[in-house]
């Protein structure tokens, strides 16, 4: 293969060998492919390829990763090609895989290569991995937002540019560049290839695809060889690192709030403490990680996904990339709390009012579509094991009755918004689903909004993780009481003026 650029590589380089240079350090023998794009990418992106030449794959061979004990293994094929099980991952391993599956493959230095590097692609090596985030609400999370009329209004109210005439407030519909700087940020876009277009570069004139939706890594994106997801949302390219998606910094990019207040809640609580206060001295990047001797309190990560062990090298938790696996509730981003939804595909959900939601605008649920009682205690039973671990079984047990407690008192206080609201539209003070109106874009509508999307949320992490505070002043319970109070305030005050407005 031919590379544009050989002539250009570094003085720093020259004699010392390329591959040497590249890969001091490293044991992992480089392909001829990967070598030909570090020519010029050493030069051209040196962050990202002094960030890759850190990452097991730059250290690791897949046929080595294999090698590894069952429970220590870090890859979940039982076999990788031929041609890709003694090199590296690097550059051409990733990025010029498969090419013509990738709508947004081009022509570069005499090579197939595509931008995005997708779900599909890491299966090579990850398989069960990306089978199981795909059974995953993250996967679907475009989609469940986007096709879902309600969820959608939803966005068009909280994103779209608002103007002010005539003593009223209209809103034109957000377009693509802001939806993706927003809720679709962390959702993701839709990547759509539009065109080729050429581009000087210090190697001369190139082509490059023009990608719409570009740059995003939403856990949802929707990605141009038709996969769903983003490895990079937690791993982050180009290192891929196990450490930062242990971490919750990585969780807080899109569970920091208000209306998914998780970080800010874990800060708060106890485990959070114990991380800010000892977690320098854990090892985020063992496998499997051991609790009491690699780490001493959770993060988002060990109870949600991580493959957890005790000293005797008993599994505690298997490693999942099923979000919900170890969840009976989904407690956050719809009106009330309920079981999981069965499919990861929420769009398919219909109420017994025909809305595509998981309850009644009164709170009963869809129950055909969720997990029944039986699924629930599975993944009771598989979180509290996690819980046993560093905790009694009194202090466990006690810990989930109160969190259930919590979900029903929270949901009852959204149930008495949703009336407050119900009443507005039935006595003419506000227009809702009746006449054919959006339920998102009136005073009182967004009272109901907050009171389930930031208060009872923040309520419910504050309860699930022990953050009090959360849960009482700081979006907690004094303003679900709070808000009810204004809403029926509001209710009384514009139906005084409607009743003053007749006689006049």
């Amino acid at each position: 293969m031919r590379c544009l650029c050989a002539s250009s590589i570094p003085l720093v380089l020259a004699g010392i060998g390329l591959g040497a240079a590249l890969a001091a350090g490293d044991d992992a023998a480089l392909s001829d492919d990967t070598e030909s794009c570090l020519a010029c990418h050493a030069t051209l992106n040196p962050g990202i390829v002094a960030d890759w030449r850190k990452s097991l794959h730059a250290r690791v061979t897949p046929g080595e990763a294999l090698k590894k004990d069952e429970l220590e293994r870090r890859i979940s094929v039982v076999k990788v090609p031929d041609n890709l099980a003694n090199v590296a991952v690097g550059c051409a391993e990733c990025h010029n895989l498969s090419p013509e599956k990738h709508r947004d493959t081009f022509d570069h230095a005499d090579y197939k290569v595509h931008v995005v590097v997708t779900p599909k692609d890491c299966a090579t090596c990850h398989a069960v991995e990306v089978k199981e985030y795909g059974q995953n609400l993250m996967s679907h999370a475009y989609g469940n937002l986007k096709n879902n009329p309600v969820y959608h209004s939803l966005v068009d109210s909280a994103t779209g540019v608002q103007s002010f005439e005539n003593m009223r407030t209209s809103v034109s519909p957000p377009d693509a560049e802001t939806n993706a700087d927003a809720c679709f940020h962390c959702h993701g876009t839709a990547i759509e290839v539009e065109a080729l277009k050429s581009r000087e570069t210090a190697l001369g004139e190139m082509e490059f695809p023009v990608l719409r939706g570009w740059p995003n890594q939403g856990v949802g994106r929707l990605n141009p060889d038709g996969s769903m997801g983003s490895c990079t949302s937690c791993h982050t390219r180009h290192r891929f690192s196990i450490e930062m998606a242990r971490k919750p910094y990585t969780c807080s990019q899109c569970h920091k709030g208000p209306d998914v207040p998780a970080y800010k809640v874990y800060t708060v609580s106890k485990h959070g403490n114990i991380f800010s206060s000892m977690g320098g001295n854990w090892d985020f990047d063992a496998v499997p990680w051991v609790v009491g001797d690699d780490f001493t309190a959770p993060t988002c990560a060990t109870c949600h996904v991580s493959l957890i062990a005790n000293g005797d090298g008993e599994v505690v938790a298997g490693r999942t990339h099923r979000m919900n696996e170890r969840l009976p509730w989904r407690i956050f981003g719809l009106i009330y709390a309920h079981p999981h939804p069965k499919s990861p595909d929420t769009t398919i959900i219909r109420n017994k009012a025909g809305l595509p939601l998981p309850t009644e605008l009164t709170g009963e649920p869809a129950a055909d579509f969720l997990i029944d009682a039986k699924e629930q205690e599975k993944r009771r039973t598989a979180m509290q094991n996690v819980c046993l671990a560093c905790h009694g079984q009194g202090w466990v047990e006690g810990q989930f009755a109160r969190f259930e407690n919590t979900i029903e008192t929270t949901n009852k206080m959204t149930q008495a918004a949703t009336k407050i609201m119900i009443a507005a539209w039935e006595k003419g003070a506000a227009k809702g689903l009746a006449q054919n109106d959006s339920i998102f874009n009136e005073a009182i509508e967004k009272k109901w909004v907050e009171q389930w999307l930031f208060f009872a949320n923040s309520t419910r992490f504050a309860s699930a993780m022990m953050g009090a505070d959360y849960g009482a002043f700081a979006n907690g319970r004094w303003y679900l009481s709070k808000n009810i109070q204004e809403m029926a305030d509001w209710l009384r005050f514009k139906l005084g003026g409607m009743e003053v407005q007749k006689k006049e």
